[in-house]
């Protein structure tokens, strides 16, 4: 039955993993904006081509640039014909006009402007379109009805040849109009015989070597090979199998991880909550992303993605952040432009992260690491101009600014931490070290009460962080573990000897069963201190495997003195376990046990200390007790030679100093 119930959580287990990696997939693709666009490509003009040769796919015409288009269509406007017609009421018109405005004139006046007016209209006042800069340069079909004569438009008088006056300005009508619609059929037909293109390319042919600089010409080639891209991509787009493409790129990338953590960290993938942690973070980071590509996909690098590695170094170790940092980043350069400029800076300054907090345990050290981030990008960048374009001359001041803010988005860490911290039970050296500070209140109240008890922990706790240490493992966890796996004591501190300072000794008023049960007690009555404390699941594992499952050596064997052939209930003597299943927790166990029984040795010799070492380990390894830890022969070897050496450091025999005579 428990075979069946086991199989069947490994399996729900497997399918949640599953489950959560396609959503996570899922959701950093949807969240990105997609564009029906074709392949692009990484150029510059004037820099070098560092991809391969760029070959042509298919064959392509090469389009002129705007300016150019433009310049053509405007040599086309000046060259093309324009149509006018008679109007026959013009002349009348203005004689009606002239009658109005020359109320106020004399005869004579009257009379000059009528000649005038007279001898205009003999040759024909032309009107000027609209847009046209010098009419007179232009050639002119005059329309009768559907036959056409063609003049030189200086033949006649416009609006340009006359000086400003009332006649011109107030009296004078165009007899000679604009047929605007012959004449935009006359344009149109001119400008659709400007070509767009320039030169076909040929499927085939190379467009650009690599090494090779990308001139102007070239990069007209190149912008029209992304443009033939962006209309093939555009006639063929389903948004549906674009998602799923890139959903299923994403899907690899986590594979890929899931991989790599199940041959190397396969702890991580044992506990859920630390793979949905993971998943999270990712998908904030995406979000963040996508969220600045939708404002402005130029200001990608604003986006602090170093928060990522930062956060795995922090909770995990320094492969583990190295490998998610770059399947985030590989996910991620696909959705993003310039995947390969991105490529480059995120993977650099997130070694360059990672290496940094190695040992992050100061507050301060978040601004040096923003410090860091921000000359790592600065440096990429400047040197990457230099590279390109062989001086410094076209660097943009503002990309500094952008670094610059996103070292400091890169502190937000220090916060998220803690979130993440609360939100998924785990614990960081940070907490640890704040943990590890003799003023935490679990710590003072331990000291005030049980003042032994505190002495005994403060020395198993150095003791165990400088075995881990030596024997690797997290030296920083074995020391707060230490300090407070004895803080259920200060219940009854004085049914413990190392708080007793007077020859009474409260066990004398009781039976062996109950001093065995307020001795074990002590564990239990610790996690209950421990969950007051608020202290992490991580330190509450030493308090209940540092007894594993032994029993209490002194009133079992009285017991067993009474009861020889075993008839009690010898649940009583046994402490609730379980047994250490982590190298820190089994290194605690063991100097906690060698600690307090050299501490109750009368004679100090090398001999005793040695006997008693060897003896207490071996118990523990022949109880079983060290069996669901990772220690082997070859670390219980050290382990036995460094408590040797360091339990003759700490008790070894003073020299009697020799008395004064007066």
């Amino acid at each position: 039955m428990s075979n069946i119930l086991s199989g069947t959580i490994r399996r729900l287990t497997l399918l949640y993993r599953v489950l959560a990696m396609l959503v996570t997939a899922t959701l950093v693709v949807v969240i990105f904006p997609h564009t029906r666009q074709g392949m692009h490509y990484d150029y510059k003009v004037g820099a070098i081509w560092r991809d391969a040769d760029l070959m042509a796919p298919f064959d392509f015409a090469v389009m002129k640039s705007t300016d150019e288009i433009n310049d053509e269509q405007e040599a086309e406007r000046q060259k093309a014909i324009l149509y006018y017609r008679v109007n026959d009421s013009a002349h009348a018109v203005a004689a009606a006009r002239l009658a109005t405005v020359g109320r106020n004139l004399n005869a004579a006046d009257r009379q000059h402007m009528r000649r005038q007016m007279d001898s205009i209209y003999r040759i024909g006042y032309i009107a000027t379109p609209h847009g046209t800069s010098d009419l007179r340069q232009h050639n002119i079909v005059l329309l009768d009805g559907n036959v056409g004569s063609e003049h030189r438009a200086r033949e006649f008088i416009c609006e340009a040849d006359l000086e400003p006056s009332l006649l011109r300005d107030s009296v004078l009508v165009p007899d000679i109009v604009l047929d605007e619609a012959r004449t935009s059929l006359e344009l149109d037909s001119r400008l659709s015989q400007v070509s767009y293109s320039s030169r076909m390319v040929m499927a085939g042919e190379r467009i650009v070597a690599r090494g090779e600089e990308v001139t102007e010409e070239k990069a007209q080639v190149i912008a029209s090979l992304e443009a033939e891209n962006d209309r093939r991509f555009s006639d063929s787009y389903s948004l549906f199998g674009q998602l799923l493409g890139q959903i299923m790129l994403a899907a690899m990338a986590l594979t890929a991880l899931y991989l790599f953590l199940l041959n190397t960290r396969h702890s991580i993938l044992g506990d859920n909550r630390k793979v949905t942690f993971v998943l999270v973070v990712i998908i904030f980071i995406a979000a963040f992303t996508a969220l600045v590509v939708r404002v402005n996909d130029a200001w990608v690098l604003l986006v602090p993605i170093c928060i990522v590695p930062i956060l795995m170094r922090v909770f995990f170790d320094m492969r583990v952040a190295l490998y998610i940092h770059l399947t985030t980043v590989i996910i991620l350069a696909s959705l993003v432009p310039n995947s390969y400029e991105f490529i480059f800076y995120q993977l650099v300054t997130g070694i360059m992260s990672i290496i940094t907090v190695r040992e992050l345990d100061r507050r301060s050290q978040f601004f040096i690491l923003a410090g860091v981030i921000f000359l790592s990008y600065s440096m990429i960048y400047t040197f990457g101009v230099l590279s390109q374009e062989s001086n410094l001359q076209l660097i943009n001041p503002e990309r500094y600014l952008m670094f610059f803010l996103n070292a400091l988005l890169t502190l937000m860490a220090y916060p998220l931490i803690y979130l993440f911290e609360k939100l998924f039970g785990m614990t960081t050296n940070l907490t640890l070290m704040e943990l590890s500070s003799t003023g935490h209140p679990a710590l003072r109240e331990l000291s005030r009460r049980a003042p032994g008890t505190f002495q005994h922990s403060m020395q198993v706790a150095n003791i165990s962080e400088d075995m881990v240490s030596e024997l690797g493992g997290n030296a920083l966890l074995a020391k707060v573990g230490a300090l407070y796996h004895d803080i259920g004591k200060m219940e009854n501190p004085l049914y413990f000897t190392e708080n007793q300072s007077s020859d009474f000794n409260p066990h004398d008023e009781l039976d062996y069963g109950e001093s065995a049960q307020i001795i074990t007690r002590h564990v239990t009555d610790g996690l209950d201190l421990a969950r007051k404390y608020r202290l992490p699941s991580e330190v509450q594992d030493f308090i209940r495997t540092h007894h594993g499952t032994t029993y209490t050596g002194y009133f079992y064997a009285k017991e067993l003195e009474r009861h020889p052939d075993g008839g009690f209930d010898q649940g009583l003597f046994r402490y609730p376990g379980p047994r250490p299943y982590s190298r820190e927790t089994a290194v605690v166990m063991i100097v906690d046990t060698v600690e307090a029984a050299c501490r109750s040795l009368k004679v100090h010799t090398k001999e005793n200390t040695d006997r008693m070492i060897d003896s207490l380990i071996d118990a523990k390894v022949n109880e079983g007790q060290l069996d669901n830890s990772p220690l082997t022969y070859g670390d219980l070897a050290r382990i036995r030679q460094i408590l040797k050496n360091k339990m003759m450091s700490i008790y070894h025999v003073r020299v009697e100093y020799p008395t004064m005579k007066k």
